[in-house]
């Protein structure tokens, strides 16, 4: 059962739960742009892009790269189902950075390569630096 007050934030992927924490407030990356979710919000289900979710427990907010996915929001649940998804403590910083490289030097090279996975590569590289570095 949810404490009162708190969303019940969960964030699952194929391989498993990531997250599973009681919070006071969610912000996503849909698909149609950012939202955020306080306790008693209206349901509703959308889709979310590359990018970073972040969840605020107190005065504490922390963040979740997400890999493209599903949002399942209620009043007392936030519920993420996502391709993948790693908290920021969990991101290494300089993989991250040499995923980075990789997906831009193919950028250059679109004609040998396929220009939507590199696109997209760049994408998810990009946000996990951005939430490695900024957000530990």
């Amino acid at each position: 059962m949810e404490k009162e007050g708190k969303l019940k934030f969960e964030v699952v992927t194929p391989y498993g739960l990531i997250l599973s924490e009681d919070v006071d407030e969610v912000t996503c990356s849909g698909s149609e742009g950012e939202f955020g979710v306080l306790p008693g919000h209206v349901p509703f289900f959308t889709t979310l892009k590359i990018g970073m979710l972040s969840y605020k427990k107190g005065n504490t907010v922390k963040y979740v790269f997400v890999n493209w996915g599903y949002a399942e929001v209620g009043s007392e649940r936030v519920m993420v189902l996502a391709d993948s998804a790693e908290k920021s403590e969990d991101i290494d910083p300089e993989r991250a950075k040499a995923a980075m490289k990789r997906a831009e030097e193919r950028l250059k090279k679109a004609e040998e390569f396929d220009f939507a996975r590199s696109t997209s590569s760049l994408e998810r590289a990009v946000a996990r630096v951005q939430i490695a570095e900024k957000f530990r």
